[in-house]
């Protein structure tokens, strides 16, 4: 088991951001998790990746229970963990051969680390894992000089080489055009089968969840609303999953109402 999340419940000060969510995610398994903007879906990659502290339940990562490890070995738990974030934190003056290859600094000795910054030590390799998003042409170009759906690609590429055991993408391909969007998931896909990595991404584009995704979860308001296959997921899910919430909220009825409406899996 990769991922086991029981009753995990997440608050951000007084803002509920999940409630009590249960999610078991097998080795190799690929899932899409979709749901309205503010639904909860950055903040439940972010409780996998253990960039956060569940404020109730348990969390289970990679056979391990993270907030009961200590800090240094914690750490060694996340060199195992790949993160894309829709905005990669990459400085603008960063060479894009040195941000790729930044993806194993979790695994590197101090000293290698520092000597990376420097002199890159795996031009190859990071040309490599660029080609295959079609920025080869960018090895050495400051990251400041990137479009934003470059960026992602470079944050992409920073994760494959890496080579974790879980690989988590939040919005990965917002900033991508359709046919970029498509292969760069596509990518990704391939990637977790070939290596047996478990693969989790929160996705906006509904279709670009079905079409790549075997499982399909749904979260709303931090709650999950369906844990279907992706041939299960019907109009009437996501007609629930996505119903306008200001209309749906204008009385405690209404609003109960809808929830009950929305069928299950």
């Amino acid at each position: 088991m990769t991922l086991h999340v029981q009753g995990a419940g997440l608050r951000h000060g007084q803002m509920r951001a999940l409630g009590a969510v249960s999610l078991r995610i097998g080795k190799g398994e690929r899932v899409a998790i979709i749901g309205p903007s503010g639904a909860g879906k950055s903040s439940l990659l972010q409780l996998m990746a253990t960039a956060l502290q569940p404020s109730s339940g348990q969390l289970e990562v990679l056979g391990e229970q993270p907030w009961a490890l200590s800090a240094r070995a914690r750490q060694r738990l996340r060199a195992r963990i790949g993160l894309v974030h829709q905005a990669p934190p990459l400085p603008p003056r960063q060479r894009v051969v040195t941000a790729v290859l930044a993806g194993r600094l979790g695994q590197w000795g101090l000293l290698r680390g520092l000597f990376n910054l420097l002199h890159p030590t795996d031009v190859l390799g990071a040309r490599q894992v660029l080609a295959e998003l079609g920025l080869a042409e960018k090895l050495f170009v400051q990251c400041g000089q990137l479009s934003g759906g470059q960026l992602q690609r470079v944050g992409i590429a920073r994760v494959l080489y890496q080579r974790p055991d879980l690989l988590l993408a939040d919005e990965p391909v917002s900033a991508m055009d359709p046919v970029l969007a498509e292969h760069s998931l596509a990518l990704l896909n391939r990637h977790a089968q070939a290596n047996g990595v478990t693969l989790v991404a929160s996705l906006h584009a509904v279709e670009l969840a079905l079409a790549h995704f075997p499982r399909i979860i749904g979260i709303r308001e931090g709650d999950v609303v369906f844990d279907c296959p992706a041939q299960a997921v019907t109009e009437a899910l996501l007609a629930g999953l996505y119903a306008n919430e200001q209309l749906a909220s204008s009385t405690a009825s209404q609003r109960a109402a809808v929830t009950v409406q929305i069928p299950r899996c």
